[in-house]
């Protein structure tokens, strides 16, 4: 399996991008990884939020294939504790998908299309963070999966 980290925007603080290199690199001995970003859209002002997410959605779409499994980091999604989160990833290993999509939207979330094709959400705090600092928080937490289900000592309980 392949998991893919499908974002919307460039993350810009170079100490985020750092330390979402680090986990990355850190998950490659795992499981085939990668992030793809999406561009932001240019000339939003005269967009409306539903036109915005719309063009979003395209894009992301274009982006994902018909077995894909696909995961929108969401507000309205489910929460899990770290060990929860692992035995999750294990149960989406042992599926027949070859490719597991992990969206993190625009500023104002995803369209009804993106809610429609996606096969569930995941919400990583009640807490709102940036789309930048989301990424860093997933990256971490999806390495901390893979620690547990390899019974690593970088998780404690």
């Amino acid at each position: 399996m392949k998991v893919i980290l499908l974002v919307v925007g460039k993350t810009i603080d170079s100490n985020l991008i750092s330390l979402q290199d680090e986990y990355l690199k850190r998950l490659k001995h795992y499981i085939q990884v990668e992030m793809t970003v999406i561009p932001e859209l240019k000339n939003t002002k005269n967009l409306s939020e539903s036109e915005q997410k719309e063009k979003e959605a395209d894009l992301i779409l274009k982006n994902i294939d018909a077995g894909d499994d696909v995961i929108l980091l969401d507000d309205k999604g489910k929460q899990y504790t770290s060990v929860k989160f692992s035995e999750f990833i294990s149960k989406k290993m042992l599926s027949s998908s070859k490719r597991m999509i992990f969206v993190v939207g625009g500023p104002y979330g995803f369209s009804q299309r993106i809610y429609a094709r996606a096969n569930g959400m995941l919400s990583l705090s009640a807490m709102t963070f940036s789309h930048q600092m989301i990424r860093l928080i997933f990256v971490e937490q999806l390495y901390r999966a893979f620690t547990i289900i390899k019974g690593e000592p970088y998780h404690h309980e």
